[in-house]
């Protein structure tokens, strides 16, 4: 923000402190746009031009290439306007909630992942008891194989795979869950209003 000089009457550039604040402050909003689910990223007021370098960042592994990359998404962010910005840290602040819970089904399939590999048929059907409706023949076959990458040192993919199908069945789960929550409610409204004998009342 720029100030004005009292004795001349000049305006003042920010300072170099202020300029950095506001850089790391963009940076930081930045990470949290591309670490964003696909779901709630879309949700968000992100102008159209920033969609393709969020989408570049992610696609990019190696830490110092990702850092460059993660560097410049911020300095295009940066010649947006204000108001744009905060309609953005907004947006984020309004679903903290939801992120809180995605991050937590993350945490949760990164859990099972680990245990499916380290015990196999026993971590399996614990899941299915929990997640009756998990797909028991493609968890098997994705836990298999994860392993023999394991094994042969090979490109993790069906490691990330079960992952993603972990991810998937946690989901699937909170939203039947959901779902069910919103028929009951629905069922109740219709019980109050209606009358002992059944008929609604006027």
């Amino acid at each position: 923000m720029r100030g004005v000089d009292e004795e001349s009457g000049e305006y003042l550039g920010p300072s170099r402190k202020q300029n950095r604040r506001e850089a790391l402050e963009v940076l930081a909003l930045a990470e949290a746009l591309v670490g964003l689910p696909d779901g709630r990223l879309a949700k968000l007021p992100v102008p159209d031009s920033l969609m393709p370098h969020i989408a570049d960042t992610r696609r990019i592994t190696s830490h110092i290439a990702r850092k460059r990359q993660m560097a410049f998404l911020a300095k295009q962010m940066r010649r947006e306007d204000e108001a744009t910005l905060e309609a953005l840290r907004d947006a984020l602040d309004a679903g903290g909630e939801a992120a809180r819970i995605d991050t937590a089904r993350l945490h949760r399939a990164e859990q099972w992942r680990l245990r499916l590999l380290d015990e196999g048929d026993t971590a399996l059907a614990a899941l299915l008891d929990e997640y009756p409706n998990a797909d028991r023949q493609k968890l098997r076959q994705l836990v298999r194989n994860a392993l023999a990458e394991r094994a042969k040192n090979k490109p993790p993919a069906a490691f990330r795979e079960l992952f993603r199908e972990l991810r998937d069945v946690f989901a699937g789960a909170a939203s039947a869950a959901a779902d069910d929550n919103n028929d009951d409610a629905a069922y109740d409204s219709v019980d109050d209003d209606e009358t002992g004998d059944g008929t609604r009342q006027a």
